[in-house]
């Protein structure tokens, strides 16, 4: 069923129009968000420049945090930026905001000036607001980014009227409606990496270009992609290095939610993989391996893939890759486009694609990816969390 074609009678039917314009129109959405960028590009520039210039001399962390898709998003930009950030003043580090409310000693540094960064779609979680009261109660000289997709949000809402407190609204759009975050994890992670990425603007311009492009022909090659589901599939794994390793963990976490744990999903770096978490794989595996374009890098995830391929277990194993001069000997899906993407731009058009894996799965065990969770113990904004007071 090539869901991206299909009327919104059609979808509503099967339980999937929502999520499926949420994915299919991400695209569209990338190019907001990078006008935005350039229409507050100043404001940003300045606020980012005058922290620099009250902490001269001081190396300054800059946490990026969030609860559950929120927190990939560091996870997936990290890496990158740690490399093609500004090293001189900023140290880049990921961590969950449902880390940090438990341990908060373990992670806030009272005299260590801080920028953080918080991700929220709705930015009502609770995580999300305890850890920012907790960094304000904790460390001395706090500075906050929030870059949410809602407006009337709690962390947008404490946003407002404080100068230590740039907010960032993504496009209205991005504010996913459906179960699955989706348009909200890109729209954050290409604003974050806009903002933090030292490359010229010519550069990100291009890029921007390229993952939209890339976007596109996931879009177009919808019939491709669910024939990869094809046969006995009940298990997935996502394998990939560097920011593509942050990936893994939300490209499996879509198809958990949206099958609601009927297939079982594995994530690890292409490296890690073989220490253990390989016994995962049995015939009824599909194996996924994101490719960077980075030639170093990309031995090892080729590696990883000609391995598993070699070891002739899985269902099946597939590259996601651009052409190059070394390639995967099985079967990959190539991108036509990117052949100087970043690792950390790739995960636009390398989500996208895992986003619609995900709701084909879903379909495919019967559930409907717009209400996954016919239970309802997992919910949209997370219930049930009780927040503890801390004395330090």
């Amino acid at each position: 069923m090539e869901l991206f074609k299909e009327t919104s009678e059609a979808l509503e039917k099967i339980g999937a129009v929502i999520t499926t314009q949420e994915i299919k129109q991400q695209p569209i959405l990338w190019q907001e968000a990078f006008d935005n960028y350039k229409d507050q590009r100043q404001k940003i520039e300045q606020f980012i420049a005058a922290i620099i210039e009250a902490e001269k001399g001081k190396k300054i962390r800059v946490i990026f945090t969030g609860a559950g898709t929120s927190a990939y998003v560091g996870d997936s930009i990290t890496p990158y930026l740690n490399h093609k950030g500004n090293q001189a003043d900023f140290i880049f580090e990921s961590v969950a905001t449902t880390n940090i409310v438990s341990n908060p000693y373990d992670y806030l540094q009272k005299e260590v000036p801080t920028i953080l960064v918080s991700f929220a779609r709705s930015g009502n979680s609770p995580e999300s607001v305890a850890t920012v009261k907790l960094a304000k109660q904790l460390v001395e000289n706090l500075y906050q980014l929030t870059i949410t997709c809602a407006k009337d949000g709690q962390l947008a809402q404490e946003a407002a009227g404080d100068a230590s407190n740039l907010l960032l609204l993504m496009p209205e759009k991005s504010n996913d409606l459906g179960f699955a975050m989706t348009g909200s994890f890109t729209c954050m992670l290409l604003s974050a990496l806009l903002i933090f990425d030292t490359s010229s603007m010519e550069e990100k311009a291009l890029f921007v270009q390229n993952a939209i492009q890339m976007g596109e022909d996931v879009i177009t090659r919808e019939p491709e992609i669910e024939a990869l589901l094809e046969g006995s599939v009940d298990r997935i794994a996502y394998l990939g290095s560097g920011s593509l390793a942050g990936l893994t963990r939300e490209a499996q976490l879509k198809v958990l939610e949206l099958t609601a744990g009927k297939i079982a999903t594995i994530f690890d770096s292409s490296v890690g993989f073989r220490h253990g978490p390989k016994s995962f794989i049995n015939e009824k595996t599909l194996v996924f391996v994101f490719v960077t374009n980075d030639p170093y890098t990309r031995k090892y995830d080729l590696d990883i893939a000609e391995e598993i391929k070699a070891d002739n277990i899985a269902t099946r194993i597939v590259t996601l890759d651009v052409d190059s001069k070394e390639n995967f000997s099985g079967q990959r899906f190539t991108y036509s486009k990117g052949t100087e993407l970043p690792e950390a731009y790739l995960v636009l058009p390398y989500v996208l694609f895992a986003q619609t894996i995900a709701i084909h799965s879903s379909l495919n065990v019967d559930n409907t990816p717009d209400t996954p969770s016919a239970t309802g113990t997992v919910n949209r904004v997370v219930k049930g969390v009780k927040i503890y007071e801390y004395q330090d």
